[in-house]
């Protein structure tokens, strides 16, 4: 069974008419056609291009902060690469008779260093987040020193 349209008279603004008219002919649309598609989507609130954009929203968001792991992680592999080489070419072989004094200062020392690191997980402050503060705030400083 085939529903029939009915009637309704409507009375626009000048400026909102021409609008109107102006976009059914660009759609290559009736007028009725367009209000009624108008009228359709405020009555069903868009939902699914609500969810779209905020699909899109939540996936830009996701992306800046996959970006910024990338950096993060790319600077934490150059520093480790970079200690690494550094303490290999300068730590000189240690003789038989001082290792085991030197594993044991190491271990106190490893256990100090998991102290440090304990605490400063547990004040959320993380050292590339400090580090890029303090670059900058060195380049504001820069950028607004009068010497220059």
């Amino acid at each position: 069974m085939q529903k029939r349209s009915r009637r309704l008279n409507i009375y626009f603004d000048p400026d909102i008419l021409k609008q109107m008219e102006a976009r059914a002919a660009r759609r290559n649309l009736s007028k009725s056609a367009l209000v009624e598609t108008a009228v359709l989507s405020f009555l069903t609130d868009d939902a699914a291009e609500r969810q779209e954009a905020a699909t899109s929203r939540r996936l830009d968001r996701m992306s800046r902060q996959i970006a910024g792991l990338e950096e993060d992680l790319s600077i934490l592999a150059e520093t480790l690469t970079l200690f690494i080489r550094f303490w290999l070419t300068s730590t000189p072989p240690l003789p038989e008779s001082a290792r085991a004094s030197a594993r044991a200062m190491g271990l106190e020392r490893f256990e100090g260093f998991l102290t440090a690191l304990e605490r400063r997980l547990a004040t959320g402050d993380r050292f590339l987040r400090e580090r890029s503060r303090d670059i900058a705030a060195r380049q504001g400083a820069a950028d607004s020193d009068p010497t220059e």
